[in-house]
């Protein structure tokens, strides 16, 4: 299994960006998706997840909104009314199901988002 993030980009403040992450592989079964960040010299945070329900991160509440689409095994992360401090790159993780390897958390590569005040 592979999770293969895209979107990330330059934005000015206030602006949107929708970030998507699909899951590569024949069997699968996700059974909880989400996206995490990293800005420089901070650690890596939960920014939003999406498994039997959606849960947010307290500082991207009410701006960002996970969604997920598991017949194109995608997720997406729109992201409105972005702030400076969102800059980071964002990784996509989640726990998918295998024949071969049963349940497995998997990251993708990060996608950098910068947002410019």
């Amino acid at each position: 299994v592979q999770l293969q993030a895209s979107g990330g980009g330059w934005v000015q403040a206030g602006g949107s960006l929708r970030l998507s992450c699909v899951a590569s592989g024949s069997t699968l079964v996700i059974n909880r998706i989400g996206w995490y960040r990293q800005a420089p010299g901070k650690e890596r945070e939960m920014v939003a997840n999406y498994g039997s329900g959606e849960r947010y991160a307290e500082s991207v509440e009410g701006r960002f909104t996970i969604s997920r689409d598991n017949a194109k095994k995608m997720a997406y992360l729109q992201m409105n009314n972005l702030k400076p401090e969102d800059t980071a790159v964002y990784y996509c993780n989640g726990n998918i199901w295998t024949p071969a390897a049963g349940s497995v958390d998997y990251w993708g590569q990060g996608t950098q988002v910068t947002v410019s005040s």
